[in-house]
């Protein structure tokens, strides 16, 4: 299908280039990009262009068109959630390292994450649910709000209070509910879309197909995922509310199709049905010397781990044949040093990577911990995490993992810093791998999450929301802390500020926000980064 898009953003190519590629993005309009009414009146297109729309927003992308750009995803959550996940270490020269990664948050940096669900994916569900409740077709509109969950929760994981409940048609005016108003919502969203679907499912429907970029219109799958989401949720918010958790958990559990359970039936963007460019080849080998690196904490663990998907991950250094990372918060970077041959970059193909919104594994990952925690989910926690482990191995086409979930030796290893930077530190950790029934609960958890989030890599709005809520895997702090007091170096940092436009624009509702995220956050705070969201209530 041909997609007719609106107001595109004009971004030069020679700027992103050839200058620091992320000056000045506070001051970019980034418009709807809507497709007209008009244009889509026959054959369904005027649900499926919109619902193609909200896939396609998820995660921003390079479609090759101008409509987004790799810069996008990168103030989106590549200067964020992917370096505060522990993933990415940032090798950009951009303020001689005095920004976000050392906590000094720059204005633009951190917004789009937010304006673009609230400018594309949100007004592309509204279109949705319309026209399902026109067509008399409630599953169009129950795959429209599992999307919709899919984008909002990442939104308000990185904020804390966002316009949900009462959004309308944009957020001026719009009051931002509290997290845990979200989060209930959230919930009754993916209850009632799994019910209405689940029939359609075990019939084998297909709905939607030829908009579909993600399951090519298989209900059963999307149903799969649905319950795997659930279950994501329920487990995020089980510090702050472990009934409602065990709850949504064990709705999951029981639902007749069941979770995630193949390669296959994973969430991920088809190369095959939309063109597009993984952002974060762009970033590490287009954007000025290289902006991206591999980080110190996955140096630690990978190579402590003597893990073989560090090849999958990740180009061996030139220098030596090694993987080596580097840390955050570095000052003064030198691009030659911190980008050059001694560090080793992403193992990413700009046209064949695919951007996963949930993996396999994830799925009995999820699965180990609720069962930890006595849920039923109808196995126990150690087989599921073998089952993680081995999903994991067989996702990223390597071996080994045989002998890898059975390896009481290897922990993580201490930090040697190839940069010759002088930032060497001790193992963050000393974890191993194989599975332990006489652990005590907290370190079988770390077990759990350390390969967990090592499984999920490079998803940093969920490696980096995995880490504040429980915790793990214990990751290297940044070098320099420039957050003026704000942040607490060894607890790291918790949530980004509300947006600057917002502040711009709908300045007494922000207002009001930054209330009730002190309202609902343990211990209080401002809107700084280094306040807690309301799920984030474990004592570390």
């Amino acid at each position: 299908m041909k997609r007719v898009i609106l107001n595109i953003i004009t971004l030069s190519v020679c700027t992103i280039l050839l200058t620091n590629c992320t000056d000045g993005f506070s001051e970019i309009n980034t418009n709807s990009h809507e497709v007209t009414e008009s244009e889509l009146e026959r054959d369904y297109q005027n649900v499926g262009a919109f619902f193609a729309q909200m896939i396609n927003r998820v995660i921003l992308f390079d479609d090759g068109s101008g409509d987004c750009l790799s810069s996008d995803y990168q103030v989106a959550q590549g200067l964020s959630a992917d370096p505060f996940s522990g993933y990415i270490g940032l090798t950009g020269t951009w303020r001689n390292g005095i920004h976000n990664g050392s906590y000094s948050f720059v204005s633009g940096w951190y917004d789009q994450l937010f304006t673009r669900a609230f400018s594309e994916v949100m007004p592309a569900w509204k279109k949705v649910k319309a026209a399902a409740i026109e067509m008399q077709q409630p599953a169009v509109g129950a795959l429209a709000d599992i999307i919709k969950v899919e984008a909002l929760h990442r939104v308000t994981d990185m904020y804390g209070p966002i316009p949900y409940t009462g959004y309308s048609s944009g957020t001026l005016g719009v009051a931002y509910d509290r997290q845990e108003i979200v989060y209930q919502q959230m919930f009754e969203e993916l209850d009632s879309a799994i019910a209405v679907l689940t029939p359609l499912a075990q019939s084998g429907a297909n709905l939607l197909p030829n908009y579909d970029n993600i399951y090519e219109g298989n209900v059963e799958n999307w149903v799969r995922f649905a319950n795997t989401l659930r279950l994501r949720l329920a487990l995020r918010v089980v510090y702050a509310n472990e009934a409602l958790a065990r709850s949504e958990a064990e709705k999951s559990a029981n639902n007749e199709v069941g979770f995630i359970e193949q390669t296959s039936q994973r969430a991920e963007l088809q190369h095959s049905r939309v063109t597009y460019f993984h952002p974060n080849y762009d970033i590490a080998y287009n954007f000025n010397a290289g902006e991206i690196r591999m980080s110190a904490s996955m140096d630690s663990y990978m190579n402590g781990y003597n893990d073989p998907r560090r090849s999958a991950y990740f180009v061996a250094a030139n220098a030596d044949g090694g993987y080596h990372g580097v840390r955050l918060g570095v000052h003064n970077i030198n691009p030659s040093r911190y980008a050059g041959t001694a560090i080793s970059n992403l193992n990413v193909n700009k046209t064949t990577t695919p951007i996963v919104w949930m993996t396999a594994a994830e799925s009995y990952f999820l699965r180990a911990e609720a069962a930890l925690r006595g849920w039923n989910m109808g196995g126990n926690a150690q087989y599921y995490y073998k089952a993680g482990i081995i999903m994991s191995f067989n996702e990223n086409n390597v071996s080994g993992a045989d002998t890898y979930v059975t390896n009481t030796k290897s922990t993580p290893t201490k930090y040697v810093d190839k940069t010759g930077g002088g930032n060497g530190m001790a193992a963050p950790s000393n974890i191993t791998i194989a599975w332990s029934d006489e652990a005590d609960f907290e370190t079988n958890l770390e077990r759990i999450i350390t390969q967990k989030w090592i499984a999920i890599f490079p998803d940093g709005c969920e490696g980096w929301a995995e880490y504040r809520r429980t915790g793990y895997p214990k990751l290297l702090p940044v070098v320099n802390n420039d957050s003026n007091g704000s942040i607490d170096t060894q607890l790291q940092v918790r949530r980004c500020p509300f947006p600057v436009s917002e502040y711009n624009t709908n300045s007494d509702v922000v207002s009001s926000a930054v209330a009730t995220l002190a309202a609902e956050a343990l211990g209080g705070g401002t809107d700084t980064g280094g306040t807690r969201v309301w799920w984030d209530r474990k004592q570390h």
